[in-house]
């Protein structure tokens, strides 16, 4: 039945499209508004941009007082059994499908993917699966790979860190 009344005019998609069109949403008016804040495009400074952000903030969002060492929600969520994990996996999934909307090879995606599997599985480690988050840092090394990818790829996004 379901199937039969999707197919009608008047349903499913077809009729959410219609509501967002009288509202006065369409495709051209959220690419305008995107292209407007800074950060929230599709080319590949604002994606640079986004991924930077989600690094540091998963990675080296703090600084442990007395060991100065970078801590980020990825080390402190995986200290909440299980869900502070999936949490930080879909994250660290985000980059990867950032890194595929740019165009990366499917050998670098499937590095970067075996580098957010090796994390989830190192967290799964009753008690101790914290601690590998400190060592092991999976979003930045494939920040560093998608970084390598920009700066050959789309040289006018590249950044001059000091």
């Amino acid at each position: 039945m379901m199937q039969f009344m999707a197919g009608k005019p008047g349903f499913g998609a077809d009729r959410f499209g219609d509501a967002l069109g009288k509202a006065g949403f369409d495709q051209a008016r959220l690419d305008e508004l995107t292209r407007n804040l800074p950060g929230m495009g599709r080319d590949p400074h604002s994606v640079r941009a986004r991924l930077e952000a989600m690094e540091q903030l998963l990675e080296r969002s703090f600084v442990i007082p007395g060991i100065n060492r970078p801590i980020g929600l990825d080390g402190l969520l995986g200290l909440i059994p299980v869900l502070g994990d999936i949490v930080t996996t879909a994250m660290g999934a985000w980059m990867v499908w950032e890194a595929r909307n740019l165009g990366m090879s499917k050998t670098a995606l499937i590095r970067m993917a075996g580098n957010i599997g090796f994390d989830a599985l190192l967290g799964l480690i009753p008690v101790v699966g914290a601690v590998p988050d400190f060592f092991f840092r999976s979003n930045t090394r494939n920040l560093k790979i998608i970084k390598k990818h920009l700066d050959k790829h789309h040289p006018g996004t590249v950044v001059i860190d000091q």
